[in-house]
C-alpha cells in the first residue's frame, strides 16, 4: 500500500507542476526577449518580440531514464499485472514523444 500511495503522490504532484512550470517557461522567454530588444524601439521592437516570442524553442535534451519511468507510470495507471508489465516495457524501452 505504501508503494501506491507514494506513486499517487507523485503522480498528483506533477499534476499539479506542470501549469506552473509552462506559465515559468513563457516568463522566463518573455525575459529573454526583452532583454534581446533593450536597443530595440517602436514598431522594430515590436516586430522583433512577436518573432521572439513565437519561435520554437530549440529541441528538448532527450528523456532521462528516469523522467521515462514517471511518463509511463503514469500512462499506466489502471493497469495491472502482466498487462502493466508488457506495457512498461513497451513504453520504457521505445523513444519519448517530443
Amino acid at each position: 500500500m505504501k508503494i501506491q500511495s507514494a506513486i499517487a503522490t507523485l503522480v498528483l504532484g506533477a499534476v499539479l507542476v506542470s501549469p506552473a512550470f509552462a506559465q515559468n517557461s513563457q516568463q522566463t522567454k518573455m525575459a529573454d526577449c526583452n532583454k534581446q530588444a533593450a536597443d530595440k524601439k517602436g514598431d522594430d521592437r515590436k516586430a522583433f518580440m512577436k518573432t521572439c516570442l513565437s519561435a520554437k524553442p530549440a529541441a528538448a535534451a532527450p528523456m532521462s531514464q528516469q523522467d521515462k519511468m514517471k511518463a509511463c507510470n503514469t500512462q499506466a495507471t489502471g493497469k495491472k499485472g502482466d498487462d502493466r508489465k508488457a506495457f512498461m516495457k513497451t513504453c520504457l524501452s521505445s523513444a519519448p514523444a517530443n
